[in-house]
């Protein structure tokens, strides 16, 4: 079984994790990211919202952080991780391939799953016809008949937020809204057209969305339909060392509660950033917390480190000698090896 140690163990190669690696690489950390190749954002056209970067394919963006990183040194590892451990020096990741990587750190940043409705055609159409954040696919669908989907509480404020974007919008309440007083006369107020009963179909033909369908049989024609996903933390790993995720607030779905001053989490050693903690967070926002989550990783070994240096030892995985200290600090480590002299 093939085993391999560094100072940081990223597990999850999106906005996050390469923006936590590239940080971490800079700081001539030894760094390696663990990456399934599965991002949540793979069907949309373009990342929105990042500045200097508006517009770029989800691809391509992770492609430049990738080159990034390996610029700087860091490790790029594709597999899934498939458990974690703590151990007296840190932690070991197990790899669904057989690999071992170990790390005095461990930064998660495997992101989320968008939970849908069981809805025909939904599925297909999603990051194309069928969104979730005007932010993200407003523009794109201005002035277009758009369809909300019913899923929640949720839907009532997306249905009010998308009017923004078209004046002409349709609240389909799919037996699951079910809006008050006030709210009705908020729609009323917004010229938001309302239709009871259950949807049946997210409908389109050569792959452009055309309508949607009631299991009554009406068939309505809209041009693009928003939908509240429910958004469940992908925190298995997390979930392996006693984090459990917690409902989000805004009862959109479950999150993994972090210290906001750079994803520390109840376990010492343990970090995590992005999407697994922010939900709502856009791009730029997970790229912002990887960034934020590699300098406080950063400052935490220096911490360690330097007690290390006060008691007179090295710490694990390196040669205990001056030399293996100098190497360390080029950006040269080579763990459980004897130093040449240099």
């Amino acid at each position: 079984m093939e085993n391999t140690r560094c100072d940081v163990v990223i597990v999850g190669g999106g906005a996050a994790g390469l923006s936590a690696a590239t940080t971490l690489a800079r700081a001539l950390r030894s760094v390696m990211v663990i990456d399934s190749g599965a991002p949540r954002n793979a069907p949309a056209a373009g990342v929105h919202g990042f500045l200097s970067r508006d517009g770029i394919r989800p691809g391509e963006l992770l492609a430049a952080g990738r080159r990034e990183v390996l610029s700087y040194g860091g490790t790029l590892i594709d597999g899934e991780a498939v458990s974690a451990r703590r151990t007296p020096d840190g932690f070991d990741v197990m790899t669904d391939d057989g690999r071992r990587i170990s790390g005095r750190r461990l930064l998660v940043t495997t992101g989320l799953t968008d939970e849908l409705p069981p809805i025909e055609g939904l599925r297909e159409q999603w990051g194309k016809g069928v969104v979730h954040c005007p932010y993200c696919h407003g523009w794109e669908i201005r002035g277009q008949r758009i369809g909300v989907l019913g899923t929640g509480p949720l839907s009532m404020h997306q249905a009010l937020l998308f009017r923004q974007w078209s004046p002409e919008i349709t609240l389909f309440l799919n037996d699951t809204v079910e809006p008050t007083d006030e709210e009705w006369e908020k729609l009323a107020a917004r010229s938001i057209t309302v239709v009871d009963g259950a949807v049946a179909s997210v409908d389109a033909a050569d792959g452009v969305l055309r309508g949607v369908t009631l299991r009554s049989g009406h068939a309505f024609d809209v041009q693009a339909v928003a939908v509240a996903s429910r958004l469940e933390a992908r925190s298995h790993l997390l979930e392996s060392l006693g984090l459990v995720p917690q409902p989000h607030p805004s009862g959109a779905g479950r999150f993994v509660a972090v210290d906001p001053m750079g994803g520390a989490t109840a376990v010492r050693g343990v970090y995590a950033a992005g999407n697994v903690t922010n939900p709502m967070a856009q791009v730029v926002t997970a790229a912002a917390d990887g960034v934020m989550s590699g300098a406080r990783i950063n400052a935490d070994l220096i911490d360690e480190e330097t007690r290390w240096a006060v008691e007179g030892r090295f710490g694990p995985f390196s040669a205990a000698s001056e030399d293996a200290v100098f190497t360390a600090v080029m950006g040269q480590r080579r763990y459980g090896l004897e130093v040449s002299d240099r």
